[in-house]
Formats: structure tokens, sequence, C-alpha cells
């Protein structure tokens, strides 16, 4: 199942709307971290830049056969071994993950579809007890470039509801400028 449209542009126009080695650094996606799953990897925006962060392998997944096919060239282009692309219709299959598989996992410009419970679920089944759920999304402000449009583009305080309501706790929210908020949150109750 195709989530809504989100308004993604070509992929020269996207790269110039952030800089993932920052925002992932911002997230806390560092080398201290295995193994990552990322739901809708696209281009491979962030899929590469963490792939090279971490010490363990970053599982993308994206429904679309041209974005997995873009993301496997650029991790081979950067000779990067441990990059593993999954094409899935994640939010009817699942991931395929196995349960408590994942320290982190990366929701980046994806809340905007029309069940994000599924998908947020789905993420609390994988990660491990003290994992973290990094949350991206497009600032709701109908002066950004891009981005859903305003009637299905979640506020921070919505994916926060979600992602508490379904077990996630130690809130933490970011402003990554100019145009998206970050959230990260802790499977669990930690103090």
């Amino acid at each position: 199942m195709k989530i809504r449209e989100s308004g993604m542009p070509n992929r020269d126009t996207w790269d110039k709307f952030f800089n993932p080695g920052e925002i992932l650094a911002t997230l806390g996606v560092n080398d201290q971290i295995t193994d990552v799953s990322e739901f809708g990897c696209g281009y491979g925006t962030f899929t590469i830049p963490a792939a090279k962060i971490i010490k363990g392998k970053v599982y993308a997944l994206d429904i679309e056969p041209d974005m997995i096919r873009m993301a496997n060239e650029e991790a081979k282009k950067q000779g990067l071994a441990n990059v593993r692309t999954i094409l899935r219709d994640f939010m009817a299959e699942g991931s395929g993950l196995a349960d408590e598989s994942m320290d982190y996992v990366m929701l980046f410009n994806i809340l905007h579809l029309e069940k994000p419970m599924i998908l947020i679920n789905e993420a609390k089944r994988i990660l491990k007890s003290g994992g973290k759920l990094g949350i991206i999304h497009w600032n709701y402000d109908p002066k950004t470039p891009r981005g859903p449009s305003m009637n299905i583009r979640p506020k921070p305080e919505q994916c926060i509801k979600w992602a508490e309501s379904a077990g996630f706790s130690n809130v933490v929210r970011y402003d990554l400028k100019p145009y998206h908020y970050g959230v990260v949150l802790i499977k669990g109750v930690l103090k």
C-alpha cells in the first residue's frame, strides 16, 4: 500500500533540504549503535550517511523499486557493505525484521501516511528495549517549499502523542531548521 503523496521532489532538489550527517548526529545516530532500520528509504538520503556512522547494518525499506535501486547503487558507489535494502510493502506486510533486533528506527518524512500507528507499532516491535525511535517531518507551515499537503502533515505534538500511546517515552524534540522538526523517543521507560 503506497502512502499518501508527500510532494517529494527530484533527488537534486531533495538533497538541498538536508545535511543528513548533521541531522543524524543531532538525533543520536552514532558509532555506539549497531543496527538501524529506515522505513521509506527513498533515495538513501539518510541510509547512506547512517551506514557510515553505525557499527552494524542499515536495513532500508521502501515499496518503490526505483528507490531501492538508487539506494543500492549509492551504497555500492560508496563502498558500503552494511546496507541491506528491502523492497517491501511494510504497511501491509510489516518489515519482516525480527522482534527486538534494532537499536534505532528512522521514520523520516513518512508519518503523513493514513495509518501512522501501524508503522509506529512495527517500529516498537523491532526495537530492542531502550532502543531509539527517530522521527523527522516537515514543519507544520505552508511556507515550506515542499512536503505533504497541510491537511495530512502531522504536527510534532501529534507524532509524540502517537509514539507515547505505543509505549515510547523520554521525548526530546529538535528544530531542524529551516524546514523540519525532529523527535527522538525511547522504547520503554527510562529515567
